[in-house]
């Protein structure tokens, strides 16, 4: 008979009940917690020699839940940001099984006590507008291929629309005319509408009515008609940025991907003067916060602050070397 401290029932109720039926949370976010505990409960099934079925959250303590998060980092070379999202995909766990088996409370607080790892944040990239410019160059537009990625990578870096946010995108979710503006489901399953720029509309209405013979409900679909795939829309942007570099050097330097046209599409919003509470909005954050960050990452406008401080008054000095005889006496 399985009792409340058992793992495997705890696991299967809390994916069923608390993510699936209770939170209704998107098919990203339960395979995240999913490939968590899958590498979890590997780890405890090489280390306390037990097949995962027969765990108990008695042997979740957390000197070894420690463990597991050193092994991410020493083993599987994970940095800390993602050892911190492997923490708090536990922490949600525990948070759910303390209800449950409240016989484990003491054990679970301390899990729930172990802290995240603090990390240097790296400085966000985005590109330039030469750089952007490169990039939309891109595209051959005579080919049906080449006139969809050159409207998916004009709509990302006006929009700044997450990269899944991008793919389930349909056709009906695109509102032209006066007004005109996109409209998505976000984090959390918050609605959206973001409003279009009139060269961004321009281009989608040409796509829209491209080819009738191979449109689908989707706004972006791959060559089959489906949507398109995370990895797809990735290696198009890197293809189109690599190819990029040959007319804008700058580029060699920079990783783009899905997320940087993301953050570029926020430095536009940012160097137009727009407050950091509006891009927020316009992103979908959570807290504003989390764009903040622009602002450490623009320094053109950290100059434009510089311009407007009065400088504080002082002059260059000039290296004069001392008393060769005194420098002997303080050498003694």
């Amino acid at each position: 008979m399985k009792t409340p401290s058992d793992l495997a029932p705890l696991l299967e109720a809390f994916f069923h009940q608390r993510l699936i039926s209770q939170r209704q949370a998107s098919p990203h976010t339960v395979a995240a917690y999913r490939d968590t505990f899958h590498l979890f409960l590997q780890f405890a099934q090489e280390h306390l020699g037990r097949s995962p079925v027969s765990l108990t959250l008695a042997d979740l303590s957390a000197p070894f839940v420690v463990t597991f998060l050193d092994h991410l980092e020493t083993t599987r070379h994970c940095c800390a940001r993602s050892r911190n999202l492997r923490l708090a995909a536990l922490r949600t766990f525990f948070r759910f099984a303390v209800l449950e088996a409240p016989q484990h409370a003491g054990l679970i607080q301390r899990v729930l006590a172990i802290p995240n790892k603090r990390y240097v944040h790296p400085v966000i990239d985005f590109l330039t507008r030469e750089e952007m410019t490169a990039v939309l160059a891109g595209p051959d537009r005579t080919t049906w291929i080449g006139r969809r990625d050159h409207a998916l990578l004009l709509t990302v870096m006006q929009t700044g629309l997450r990269l899944s946010e991008l793919t389930a995108l349909a056709r009906q979710d695109v509102t032209l005319g006066s007004g005109a503006h996109v409209r998505c489901v976000g984090k959390g399953r918050k609605q959206r509408c973001t409003p279009l720029s009139q060269p961004t509309a321009r281009v989608l209405r040409a796509w829209l009515q491209d080819d009738p013979a191979r449109q689908t409900a989707l706004l972006f679909p791959n060559a089959r008609g489906g949507r398109l795939s995370a990895d797809a829309v990735q290696r198009l942007v890197a293809h189109y940025a690599t190819r990029a570099q040959k007319i804008c050097p700058s580029l060699q330097k920079k990783r783009v991907s899905p997320h940087v046209l993301r953050h570029t599409a926020a430095m536009e919003l940012l160097q137009a003067g727009v407050d950091c509470s509006l891009i927020a909005i316009w992103l979908g954050h959570e807290s504003v916060e989390t764009t903040q960050h622009y602002l450490h990452a623009d320094l053109a406008l950290k100059e434009i602050f510089l311009t407007k401080t009065q400088p504080v008054a002082s002059k260059a000095g000039r290296y004069r070397p001392g008393d060769r005889l005194l420098r002997f006496l303080k050498s003694l």
